[in-house]
């Protein structure tokens, strides 16, 4: 079905539009068209200062402002710990592979917000698991002893909580 389209005036036909175009069809159909302007060069400076602000203040907010931290910025590290006294453990014998020993003695370096010395036992239970069952060999080679260390101290660490946070080999006999 055809859509009929009916234009409706007050005006005569054939008679001057107030706009002084010809009353028609056409000058009639035309008139939406010059609504649709183009938007003033005011408007477009308004809406590029609107933007300008805008990015500068969300570049502001993230880049120097409160926004640095909450947006995943550098998180401000822990600061390191404080040493405190040195617990020290008695040494104990540890079975090596081939029917060897050594005997272990240790210092437990504690943080200085530690109030009470910590229980040893755990600190001994975890050297004598870590150093069981190595050879002589492994454990007298100055890599392998200082990465066994490194290996200590992690597990105290975690162990103690971060009480402990370093360890010294105050007694290591091989035999």
């Amino acid at each position: 079905m055809p859509i009929e389209q009916r234009v409706i005036s007050t005006q005569k036909i054939g008679a001057r539009n107030p706009s002084g175009g010809v009353g028609s069809i056409k000058a009639v159909l035309a008139e939406p068209e010059k609504a649709k302007r183009k938007p003033s060069k005011k408007l477009i400076l308004i809406a590029a200062a609107v933007l300008v602000l805008v990015v500068g203040a969300a570049a502001y907010w993230f880049l120097l402002g409160p926004g640095k931290a909450a947006s995943g910025g550098a998180p401000a590290a822990p600061p390191a710990p404080q040493p405190g006294t040195v617990l020290k453990i008695d040494a104990v014998s540890v079975n090596l592979a081939d029917g060897h020993y050594l005997r272990l003695g240790l210092g437990l370096q504690l943080t200085k917000e530690v109030a009470e010395a910590p229980d040893p036992a755990k600190a001994l239970d975890l050297a004598i698991a870590l150093y069981s069952g190595h050879t002589v060999a492994e454990v007298s080679d100055p890599a392998t002893r200082d990465a066994l260390k490194a290996q200590l101290v992690t597990e105290l660490t975690t162990a103690y909580e971060g009480e402990v946070m370093d360890v010294y080999l105050t007694n290591f006999v091989t035999q």
